[in-house]
């Protein structure tokens, strides 16, 4: 009698990661819904930027708005501004909020377990392909509205945030590093979708957490909040990129704002990894984590906003709002010389040097009734300055309305010559005086030198 003995099986082994990651990435691109967005994020800014770039009423409330008609470079900076509001959030919730949650709804986990043989590695291509789609998805965003701003205007000098002339070159190097930036809290928001998506299931609450989040975070930056809790937003990075249009750069603020954003990006994902990976795949009614899952994925982030907070007004004054008299009078001085120049070229005048003006402002609020801080619509502002060669004092009045976030519009008020509205023939067409209203903002938190 002899004994057969049978070799046993070798074990499965998963399927590479590279494979998974294009099966994820065919599965988004066949999607409807994501053809839909590239096709709209890679055209649609580029008609818009055109089409607005050639009227004679401009966006002025919007960051560079006022600038689309005098250099291409402003439109790429006026569709950022609506990406980090509204179009980025939306973006996430439809990307990463939907992509677990759709194999839910489908009842696929069984078939996509037995195929791939990893749940680290389903996870792992997911969250991979959801990010590629959401860079490109960007990227369409930032170079359509490039192109758009590019035919329609031409790349021109543009004006900065403080009222300095960047360079075409200069302008252009820094307008795509102003969208890299905002990178860091779409991931956040793409973070908290991933999570979002684990945690709910088949239910809605993946497309809705990005979103709703950020929204919560943008209504929260239109109040007076104390300088480290607006800097502890995962969001503040789509608002601190004007930082990189001042002189000098105000980077302070958005390194802190690109830090945060990364940091919540890592913990949501890492909340999304652990609680995916302890969900069980064999209950085919599985609808959403249960309660304590929820609580796991909502400390952390409330931790994380804490101890950033913590840090950040233990690092320097940041427990007021960061706007007060003195850089009020700064920024405004600063804003007003630079535009004094640019106004002085173009109504073909001999030329003259900040150094030379030595403008200088002295603000109040509220007719000198409360404390010169805080935001509002009640600052006002005496600038005065200085020509080579003449004794006289040049003075000039601004009305100031300062938002919570540091940005203010002077609005010209005196003496009319100067800073009233009127006309100038440039090479490149009919400009309005450059001292008339201007775009400027207030260093929340100081870490340059003025």
């Amino acid at each position: 009698m002899t004994a057969t003995t049978t070799a046993p099986l070798p074990a499965a082994r998963p399927v590479a990661l590279l494979r998974g990651y294009r099966f994820e990435l065919v599965k988004l691109f066949a999607a409807w819904r994501i053809r839909l967005l590239i096709l709209a994020c890679w055209l649609a800014p580029a008609v818009f930027v055109a089409a607005v770039s050639q009227q004679s009423s401009l966006p002025v409330d919007t960051l560079f708005g006022r600038w689309m008609n005098a250099s291409g470079w402003a439109g790429p900076l006026v569709m950022l501004g609506f990406a980090g509001s509204y179009a980025l959030p939306l973006l996430t919730s439809v990307v990463a909020g939907d992509v677990f949650a759709a194999e839910d709804r489908l009842g696929t986990w069984r078939h996509l377990l037995v195929a791939v043989r990893s749940a680290r590695r389903i996870f792992v291509a997911k969250a991979l392909a959801s990010l590629t789609v959401i860079v490109v998805l960007v990227a369409g965003m930032g170079i359509s509205s490039a192109v758009g701003g590019l035919v329609a205007v031409g790349s021109r000098p543009l004006v900065g945030f403080d009222g300095h002339l960047l360079a075409a070159g200069d302008a252009a190097g820094q307008v795509v590093l102003a969208w890299v930036c905002v990178l860091a809290p779409t991931l956040a928001l793409a973070g908290v979708g991933l999570l979002g998506s684990v945690l709910g299931g088949r239910s809605p609450l993946g497309l809705l957490l990005p979103a709703v989040v950020a929204l919560a975070m943008g209504l929260a930056q239109l109040l007076p909040l104390p300088v480290a809790v607006r800097l502890a937003l995962p969001s503040y990075a789509f608002v601190s990129w004007n930082g990189l249009f001042t002189e000098p750069r105000q980077l302070g603020p958005l390194l802190i704002g690109v830090g945060v954003g990364l940091a919540w990006a890592v913990l949501a994902t890492a909340l999304a990894y652990v609680l995916f990976l302890r969900r069980d795949f064999t209950n085919p009614a599985h609808d959403g984590t249960g309660r304590r899952a929820f609580t796991v994925g909502a400390l952390p982030p409330v931790a994380l906003f804490a101890v950033t907070a913590a840090v950040i007004a233990a690092s320097g004054p940041a427990l007021g709002s960061g706007i007060d008299q003195d850089k009020v009078q700064r920024s405004v001085a600063t804003a007003f010389a630079h535009l004094y120049r640019l106004q002085t070229a173009q109504l073909n005048r001999p030329d003259v040097t900040e150094a030379q003006l030595r403008a200088t402002a002295a603000c109040t609020k509220g007719d000198g009734l409360v404390a010169a801080e805080g935001p509002g619509n009640d600052w006002r502002c005496v600038v005065s300055w200085h020509l080579p060669g003449v004794e006289a004092t040049g003075s000039a009045v601004y009305q100031l309305d300062v938002t919570s976030d540091g940005r203010y519009v002077a609005d010209g008020d005196g003496p009319k010559e100067v800073n009233g509205y009127f006309q100038v023939r440039t090479p490149d067409g009919d400009q309005p005086n450059p001292l008339w209203q201007f775009d400027a903002n207030v260093e929340l938190l100081t870490t340059t030198k003025g």
